[in-house]
């Protein structure tokens, strides 16, 4: 049994930054690739960042591109996501996923394993 465990989250002023941290077990981790997603209230849910299995690949949605930066240690199973300059738009609930791949994907439909979830509250 796959786990994943978001933590991180919080309520946060707009320009600010938080760290969004997601702890996996029960596979081995640094054979796949991971990912975030976010869902706003009332939306889909969509696309953030992806990293590949070695960490030296990456893809950000262009939302989030220049803000926001993913990485992984493997040594610790755990992928992070680093968001500076929040925006009220950023508001969401932030789910990790592991993927069914080591290269880098980014449709949610090659992500197998989710976390239950992180909000995020960006206020303005």
């Amino acid at each position: 049994q796959v786990h994943l465990v978001e933590s991180g989250g919080g309520l946060v002023q707009a320009g600010g930054s938080l760290r969004l941290s997601c702890a996996a077990s029960g596979r081995t981790f640094s054979s796949y690739a991971m990912g975030w997603f976010r869902r706003a209230p009332g939306k889909e849910r969509e696309f953030v960042a992806a990293i590949s299995w070695s960490g030296i690949s990456t893809d950000y949605a262009n939302s989030v591109k220049g803000r926001f930066t993913i990485s992984r240690d493997n040594a610790k199973n755990t992928v992070y996501l680093q968001m500076n300059s929040l925006k009220p738009e950023d508001t969401a609930v932030y789910y990790c996923a592991t993927s069914k791949y080591a290269p880098l994907v980014v449709t949610q439909y090659d992500y197998i394993y989710w976390g239950q979830g992180t909000q995020v509250t960006v206020s303005s």
